[in-house]
């Protein structure tokens, strides 16, 4: 193995969440204001996810005031103390740049439904589907409306 590697290992966090591009997520990061620490949280939609061990980074934008933040954090940082995903939405590519034009409503994106979950609403939500039976009027056959 290479001197590179065994010092990269040694940095790499031992449990990180799973969470991909399009999900919503709270990421708790440690600030130093002159002698304190504190942790603060800052949520907001995954928009990239890139590189690959150490240097694995994601980008998370939120909307502050009408005005669009984007950060970017490395993932196993030791100032990214937890990140917790809130919600996960249904997408298909893999970097999520053209929400940076959106606004409102154009922005939103479908939200993404475990087997469970969906089954529930499914189970919740049964629709009785009426079978059209043949009625007999003066000889004729009609269907039943």
């Amino acid at each position: 193995m290479n001197m590179v590697d065994l010092i990269e290992k040694e940095n790499l966090k031992e449990e990180i969440p799973e969470f991909g591009v399009g999900d919503i997520v709270d990421v708790h990061v440690k600030l130093v204001e002159g002698e304190k620490e504190r942790i603060q949280i800052f949520n907001g939609i995954v928009i990239a996810k890139k590189g690959t061990g150490v240097r694995e980074t994601f980008t998370v934008r939120r909307i502050v005031q009408g005005e669009g933040v984007e950060r970017v954090f490395p993932i196993h940082s030791p100032n990214v103390k937890d990140i917790k995903v809130k919600k996960s939405h249904k997408i298909r590519r893999a970097k999520l740049y053209y929400l940076r034009d959106r606004k409102g409503k154009s922005a939103r994106l479908k939200e993404k439904f475990s087997a469970k979950t969906k089954g529930k609403e499914i189970k919740d939500k049964k629709v009785k589907v009426k079978k059209a039976k043949d009625k007999e009027v003066k000889g004729k056959k009609k269907k039943a409306t």
